[in-house]
C-alpha cells in the first residue's frame, strides 16, 4: 500500500483518538492495539517517515493513560477509599443534596407538628418509650435509656438494627424510589418529633451533646443510604444515551458500593452509642470533641474531598479505573 493511501485511509481515525480522548479503559486498550498494528505496519514500510513519528505518538499517549495512570494502584482497597469512592459520590453529589434536602424537610415538618399537637410526639415515638423518658427526666437521668443494657450488647443490637435500616433503606430504591422515600421521611419524623421533645423540656441543648455523638455518624450514614437508594434506579429512570437495562446495572453497582461502605460507620456508631453515650457526665469539651471530628468525617470525606479530586482532575472510568491528571 502506498504511503499517502495508508495515511487517507486511517488519518480521519487518528484524527479522533488525538482530539477525542477515551475514559473507558476498554476503549482505551483498543485503540491502543488498533494504533500497535498502525505502527508495526508503518515501521514496516515506512519506517522514516514523519507518520510513523505521528502513530508512536499517539500510542504512547495511549499507553501512558492506561499504564502511568494506573501505577499505584496495586493497593486495591487503599486506592477504592482514596479514589474510587469519593469521585463516586462526587458523580452524586446532586442527587444526595436532594436527599438530605428531603431528609431535613421531614424533619423540620415533623418538629412544626409536634409543636402544635401535644399528641404528635407520642404518636410517633410510642406512649411507652415516652413515659419512659419522662420518668427518667424526673429522675434526673433524661438519657438513662443508653445506659439500661450491658455495653457490649447494646453495641451489637444498635450495629445491626442500623445496617438493617441502612439495606432496607437503599433496597427501597427498587420500587423505583418510593421505598427509599418513604423509609427517610418515616425516620426523618422520628427524628424531627424526638428532637423537638427534648427541646420542650429545656433540654435541647444537652441532648445535642449527649445524642449526636452517635447521632451525628448515624443519621448522616442514613441519608447517605438513601443516597444510595436513588442512585441504584436513577438509571432507569434517567437512562441518558444508554440503554435502560444498562444504565441500570451501572447505577446499581454504583448504590451497592455506596451503601456497602457504610457498614463501618455504622458500627463506629453503634460502637459510641453502646460504650460512650451512656456516660451523660463526661467532659464538655470531650463531647464536642467527638461531634466535631464526626461532623468534619462527614463533610471532609463525603462533600469536600470528592470536590478536590474532581478539581484536581481526577476522574471515574468505566470499571473503577481511575484516570489520575496529567502533570
Amino acid at each position: 500500500m502506498r504511503e499517502s493511501t495508508f495515511i487517507k485511509k486511517n488519518l480521519q481515525r487518528w484524527k479522533r483518538y488525538q482530539e477525542q480522548p477515551a475514559e473507558d479503559p476498554d476503549e482505551m486498550a483498543e485503540r491502543f492495539t488498533s494504533l500497535l498494528d498502525d505502527l508495526a505496519y508503518a515501521k514496516t514500510f515506512y519506517s522514516f517517515s514523519k507518520v510513523t513519528g505521528y502513530i508512536n505518538s499517539l500510542a504512547a499517549g495511549i499507553y501512558h493513560s492506561i499504564y502511568g495512570n494506573r501505577k499505584g494502584q496495586d493497593g486495591r482497597v487503599r486506592n477504592f477509599f482514596i479514589y474510587e469512592l469519593p469521585l463516586l459520590f462526587r458523580k452524586y453529589h446532586r442527587l444526595f443534596l436532594f436527599t438530605f434536602l428531603f431528609f431535613l424537610l421531614f424533619c423540620v415538618i415533623s418538629a412544626f407538628s409536634a409543636a402544635h399537637d401535644e399528641t404528635f410526639v407520642r404518636g410517633v415515638l410510642g406512649d411507652e418509650y415516652v413515659s419512659m423518658t419522662e420518668q427518667n427526666i424526673n429522675n434526673g437521668d433524661p438519657f438513662g435509656v443508653y445506659k439500661q443494657d450491658n455495653e457490649l450488647v447494646m453495641f451489637l443490637q444498635i450495629a445491626k438494627n442500623n445496617i438493617t435500616v441502612a439495606m432496607w433503606t437503599f433496597v427501597g430504591g427498587v420500587t423505583l424510589g418510593v421505598g427509599t422515600l418513604w423509609l427517610m421521611m418515616k425516620n426523618a419524623v422520628m427524628l424531627g418529633a424526638f428532637q423537638y421533645y427534648f427541646f420542650s423540656k429545656g433540654l435541647g441543648i444537652k441532648s445535642v451533646l449527649v445524642i449526636w455523638i452517635h447521632g451525628t455518624l448515624e443519621i448522616s450514614a442514613i441519608v447517605i443510604a438513601g443516597c444510595a437508594g436513588l442512585v441504584m434506579i436513577s438509571g432507569l429512570i434517567f437512562p441518558g444515551t444508554r440503554k435502560r437495562l444498562d444504565a441500570l446495572k451501572n447505577t446499581a453497582r454504583d448504590g451497592v458500593k455506596i451503601v456497602v461502605t457504610l457498614i463501618p460507620v455504622f458500627i463506629v456508631a453503634a460502637f459510641l452509642e453502646g460504650f460512650v453515650t451512656r456516660h451523660t457526665a463526661m467532659p464538655l469539651w470531650v463531647s464536642i470533641s467527638i461531634l466535631s471530628l464526626s461532623l468534619l468525617f462527614i463533610i471532609g470525606y463525603f462533600i469536600v474531598y470528592p470536590i478536590y479530586l474532581h478539581r484536581k482532575g481526577y476522574k471515574l472510568g468505566l470499571k473503577a479505573t481511575i484516570i489520575k491528571p496529567v502533570k
